[in-house]
C-alpha cells in the first residue's frame, strides 16, 4: 500500500483527450447470468467489495472538466447519479482533474481519506500510466476506466468499458438527411483519428442511405476543447450554407449554440443538449453509462470482482446492448424522421442494416471496404479507419 499523506488538490479545468480507438475484449454478452436478486450481506474479505452489514461500497468518480459540460463528462456524472440511489452504494465525485500525476493524488484520497474499494477514472489520458501506477499500490481496490485499453497483462484489478456510437451517428445522419434543406451538411471536428473519423463517416453513411447525394463538410479545430474555434468553424459552415451541423469535440456546447443563434440545424454529442437549442437541435448520440454502473454494481453487491474473475475486464457495446441511444428528438425532426428512426434502429438492433458494410469508398475514391464485405462496430478492422468516407468534403492530414 501507498504511503498516506495529506493531499492539496487544486480543481481546475482541463479538458483533453477523449476516447481511445477501439481495442475489442469481453462485450456485454458477458453480464449473461448476474442475478439481479439482492445479494446476502456478508463481510468483506480478501479485498471483495463486498458491503458488511453497515458499510457501503464507496465508488469513486473522477472527470477530467466540470461535471455541467453538457458533454462527455456530464454523460458521465449522470451514469454516476444513476447508481447513487442504490442501498449500500455511497459516491464520491471529483471534477477538473487533469491528466497529470494529480490524478493519483485524487485517487489515493479517495482511498485512504473516503474508504473507495472501487474507482472509475473517466477520462482517456487517466489510464496509463496513472491508473495503472495506483492500481498497483492498491491490489484490493478496483479500477474501472472508461475506454478501450485494458489488454491482457495488466493488473488484474484493472478494466475497461465503453460505448461505440458509430451506429448512433448513422441514425442520426439519416435525420439530417431528412431534415436539411439546402442539402448541405456540415460537422466540427476536434482531430482527425480514429474515432472521430468514425463518427464523421457513419454520419455520412447514414445520411447518404437515405439521399446518395450528399455531402458533409468538415472542419477540424485541432483540439479536443477551443470555444472561439469551435465558434468560428461553426459559423464557417453557416456561412457556406450549411443548414445542419454534427459534432465531435468534447463539449458540443459552442457549436450547439453557436448553430442555434445562426439558425441552422444540429445534432450533438456525448449527452442531450436540447436545452441548448431549443429551435435547431435535431437530436445526438448519447451514451447510456447508467446501463454499465448498474450491471457494475449488482456484481459488486454480490462478491463478485475483477481479480476472482466475477467480472469481466473489458465491456463494450452499443445500441443492442443500450449503452448508447438518441438524445431528445428537437420540433424539427418529422414524425416520418421518427418512425424511421424506430425502423431503422431496429434492425440494426437484429444486423439487417450493418453500418460498415461494403462497398464503401473514402473521398479519393478508393475502395476501402469491399461489396461482400461487413464488419460490426466492434470488429478489429473499424479501429483501423484513418480516412474519410465518400461524400466527405475535407482531409486527415
Amino acid at each position: 500500500m501507498s504511503t498516506r499523506r495529506p493531499l492539496y488538490i487544486p480543481r481546475r479545468q482541463i479538458i483533453r483527450g477523449l476516447m481511445a480507438t477501439a481495442a475489442f475484449g469481453a462485450t456485454s454478452k458477458l453480464w449473461t447470468g448476474c442475478s439481479s436478486a439482492p445479494p446476502e450481506t456478508q463481510a468483506s474479505s480478501g479485498g471483495t467489495a463486498s458491503p458488511v452489514a453497515d458499510k457501503p461500497i464507496v465508488i469513486g468518480f473522477i472527470y477530467n472538466a466540470p461535471k455541467d459540460d453538457y458533454g462527455w463528462n456530464q454523460a458521465q456524472a449522470k451514469g454516476a447519479a444513476a447508481i447513487a440511489a442504490i442501498p449500500g452504494i455511497k459516491i464520491v465525485e471529483q471534477e477538473s482533474v487533469p491528466e497529470t500525476k494529480e490524478v493519483q493524488e485524487v485517487m489515493r484520497n479517495m482511498i485512504d481519506q473516503n474508504g473507495a474499494t472501487v474507482i472509475v477514472p473517466t477520462s482517456f489520458g487517466y489510464f496509463d500510466p496513472h491508473v495503472l501506477a495506483v492500481a498497483k499500490d492498491y491490489p484490493e481496490v478496483q479500477f474501472f476506466h472508461s475506454g478501450t485499453l485494458w489488454k491482457e497483462g495488466l493488473p488484474k484489478n484493472v478494466g475497461s468499458y465503453f460505448a461505440l456510437i458509430d451506429e448512433g451517428q448513422y441514425l442520426a445522419g439519416r435525420i439530417a438527411a431528412q431534415t436539411t434543406k439546402t442539402g448541405k451538411l456540415g460537422f466540427v471536428g476536434a482531430k482527425p483519428i480514429n474515432p472521430v473519423l468514425r463518427n464523421i463517416n457513419s454520419f455520412i453513411l447514414g445520411a447518404r442511405s437515405v439521399k446518395p447525394d450528399l455531402k458533409v463538410q468538415v472542419i477540424f479545430t485541432g483540439d479536443w476543447s477551443l470555444p472561439v474555434k469551435e465558434a468560428e468553424a461553426t459559423n464557417s459552415l453557416a456561412d457556406q450554407g450549411v443548414d445542419v451541423v454534427g459534432v465531435h469535440v468534447d463539449s458540443p456546447k459552442v457549436v450547439i449554440e453557436t448553430a442555434e443563434k445562426r439558425g441552422i440545424f444540429s445534432s450533438g454529442l456525448h449527452s442531450d443538449q436540447s436545452a441548448l437549442a431549443p429551435k435547431g437541435y435535431l437530436t445526438g448520440t448519447m451514451y447510456n453509462w447508467a446501463t454499465i454502473h448498474k450491471k457494475y454494481v449488482e456484481l459488486l453487491k454480490s462478491g463478485k470482482t475483477l481479480m476472482n474473475g466475477g467480472i469481466p475486464h473489458q465491456v463494450i457495446g452499443g445500441l443492442k446492448e443500450d449503452y448508447i441511444s438518441l438524445a431528445t428528438f428537437g420540433p424539427a425532426v418529422s414524425e416520418a424522421a421518427k418512425k424511421d428512426d424506430e425502423a431503422t434502429k431496429a434492425k440494426i438492433v437484429d444486423g439487417s442494416v450493418v453500418v460498415y458494410k461494403g462497398a464503401i469508398k473514402d473521398n479519393t475514391g478508393a475502395v476501402k471496404i469491399p461489396a461482400g464485405t461487413s464488419y460490426k462496430v466492434t470488429d478489429a478492422a473499424p479501429t483501423q479507419i484513418n480516412w474519410l468516407a465518400e461524400g466527405v468534403i475535407g482531409k486527415v492530414s
